[in-house]
């Protein structure tokens, strides 16, 4: 499949999801804003991926991150976030999204399993209860210990400060 035609409008992505299902496809669910990717986060999309046939991503927008996150945030817009992510053979589709969390999204998609990271306890998952109302399962992956996009800027800030310059 061609890298950008995994990035997907959620109407386009609805009549492809109807026929997985009546294939018998598992699709998972995961979000998230995947902004400076790295090892953690291909790890974590790998682990989802395992859990069914199909790997769905919501992408939150440039403006959902801003919301969640703050006004520095993200570092990558969305159009490049959603590309990085396309050119991961575990994903399947990205759909972006605007609202703070993805429960609608979610409901729209029903999926078969929902994936978040372990640091969010089965409680605190938006879409858990309708998911699990709905048949399917919940899975909480692993996290990679000491990597975070927030860890990988300080880092930056650390090693060079106000030193940092642009070159090329």
């Amino acid at each position: 499949m061609h890298t950008m035609s995994k990035i997907i409008n959620l109407k386009d992505l609805l009549e492809k999801i109807s026929l997985f299902h009546r294939q018998g496809k598992k699709i998972v669910f995961t979000n998230g804003c995947f902004d400076i990717m790295h090892v953690g986060h291909v790890r974590y999309l790998i682990a989802a991926k395992a859990k069914g046939e199909i790997l769905v991503v919501g992408l939150n927008s440039d403006k959902s991150v801003n919301a969640i996150k703050g006004e520095k945030k993200p570092i990558i817009c969305e159009s490049q976030r959603a590309e990085v992510l396309a050119g991961l053979w575990c994903v399947d589709y990205i759909t972006v999204f605007n609202e703070p969390d993805p429960l609608k999204l979610i409901q729209a998609i029903k999926p078969d399993v929902l994936v978040k990271g372990a640091d969010w306890s089965e409680d605190k998952i938006i879409g858990a209860d309708f998911v699990k109302k709905k048949g399917g399962r919940v899975v909480r992956v692993p996290l990679v210990p000491k990597i975070s996009t927030s860890s990988i800027i300080q880092k930056i800030l650390t090693v060079y400060g106000s030193r940092f310059t642009v070159h090329g």
